[in-house]
């Protein structure tokens, strides 16, 4: 159990899997919840940190070398609107279910949020989305199989 503890870490930590996609799959699979959740929370805030830190220190840079000319870029377009129209808090939580937690925090920082409030409001988020979508799917599952011999298949997998 303890390597799926630890893969479920290291997926978490991976821009685009994160805890959106990871704690669904893993308590579908018939992994307990809470330690899923809890394994991925921190698997996903690990890298934010890193990425957030990085990303900060390298914008804080370039304005000490450019001084305070940011050209703007039409990519982010989307994520441009909803930072003008909801500012961090709403790219922090909206954000992450649609485009991933890891390029949220890189697109808010860049947008000129700071690193202290992007890193708090980014970890509410993810506690957020990880114990909504882990409970959905626990309960969501829990509710369509009631069978005590089904342990689901990541752990009928595992004991093979």
């Amino acid at each position: 159990m303890l390597w799926t503890y630890f893969i479920i870490f290291l997926l978490a930590a991976i821009p685009f899997f994160e805890v959106a996609m990871i704690v669904p799959i893993a308590i579908i699979g018939g992994i307990p919840a809470i330690p899923v959740i809890i394994i991925a929370f921190l698997g996903n805030l690990l890298t934010l940190v890193l990425l957030i830190v990085f990303v900060d220190s390298v914008r804080n840079w370039r304005k000490k070398k450019k001084g305070n000319k940011e050209k703007s870029d039409s990519k982010n377009k989307r994520a441009k609107n909803i930072w003008d129209k909801y500012g961090l808090p709403g790219l922090a939580f909206i954000g992450p279910f649609f485009v991933g937690s890891h390029l949220t925090a890189l697109l808010a920082v860049s947008f000129g949020g700071t690193r202290s409030k992007t890193l708090a409001l980014m970890t509410a988020s993810i506690a957020f989305w990880a114990i909504s979508l882990g409970s959905a799917a626990y309960l969501g599952f829990d509710f369509l199989v009631k069978d005590d011999d089904n342990f689901g298949f990541i752990t009928r997998l595992l004991n093979q």
